[in-house]
């Protein structure tokens, strides 16, 4: 078993095709079924059902491909601890982050980062916490940026808190809450709520608060992303709430403070078995010691 054919079976799994797979990795496409064909003869099984029309893991596939990830990122973890070694950072930093970072200017921090380190592959993705969090337990993320309620618990990753804070209210500029200082979270209760979806960890800073004073809420609109939750409320259709470091940000809107207010925490999350070079060289330059 070589890595190049996990690499190929890996590239098959998320393209959806043998053609894309070969595109993306550079080569004729006879030459990745020949490795993969020898691959599945080599294990006893066969790692994708093929039809003229689609291409789809077996269960040995599904079983194979979060695997042949590990193995490869091992690997390639393995050549950057060597070159780190040797005085170079190098490899890949792939970052997650939900959008509504607050504690850290990330575009920033990327940016100096890469002047520092060009010889590193950056990649970002921008997911909700929970997914974010997955990913760096799985090892496809390397760090991640995210917002959970205070007493909320993580496991398989290390972390550190970077900020606490408080989520506002957002309305339009035409509603009959705009321009008031503060409101109480039983009168913002009968609205209508822009917010994201039920069982996230965004949703749960809001609906731990709205539980705790024994209020309930009605979500008509749910969504992924606080610019689009904004242009929602900023439309008319509802309410939301985002974090106060937040709501300045959002133009065409009005915050109002509530009491007592849902509280939050800004997190970043790493490996469980300790961030790699790259990984540590960033988290280093936001001044957190991965250990």
């Amino acid at each position: 078993m070589e890595l190049q054919q996990m690499r190929y079976v890996v590239a098959v799994a998320e393209t959806g095709g043998f053609t894309r797979a070969a595109e993306r990795c550079h080569v004729v496409q006879s030459a990745l079924s020949h490795q993969i064909a020898r691959l599945e003869k080599e294990l006893g099984a066969r790692l994708f059902d093929r039809t003229s029309r689609s291409v789809r893991l077996t269960v040995a596939g599904e079983a194979f491909v979060p695997v042949a990830r590990q193995a490869l990122q091992a690997a390639e973890r393995a050549r950057a601890e060597v070159e780190a070694a040797t005085g170079e950072v190098r490899g890949r930093l792939a970052v997650g982050a939900i959008s509504a970072v607050t504690a850290v200017d990330l575009a920033r921090e990327l940016g100096v980062f890469r002047a520092r380190y060009p010889k590193v592959r950056i990649g970002l993705q921008m997911e909700m916490s929970d997914a974010l969090i997955g990913k760096v337990r799985e090892g496809a993320l390397d760090v991640a940026f995210v917002g959970l309620v205070p007493g909320a618990r993580t496991t398989g990753v290390r972390e550190k808190v970077l900020a606490r804070g408080e989520l506002v209210g957002v309305v339009a500029p035409d509603h009959p809450l705009a321009g008031q200082e503060w409101t109480s979270l039983s009168r913002l209760a009968r609205e209508v709520f822009v917010d994201f979806a039920a069982g996230s960890a965004a949703r749960r800073q809001r609906d731990e608060a709205f539980r705790a004073a024994g209020l309930t809420s009605e979500v008509a609109f749910e969504v992924t992303t606080t610019e689009f939750l904004a242009n929602l409320v900023r439309a008319g259709l509802g309410v939301g709430m985002v974090p106060e470091a937040l709501a300045s940000e959002l133009p065409g809107l009005s915050m109002v403070r509530v009491r007592p207010a849902p509280e939050r925490t800004e997190r970043v999350v790493w490996s469980a078995l300790g961030p790699s070079p790259a990984a540590a060289a960033f988290l280093e330059g936001l001044g957190v010691d991965p250990g």
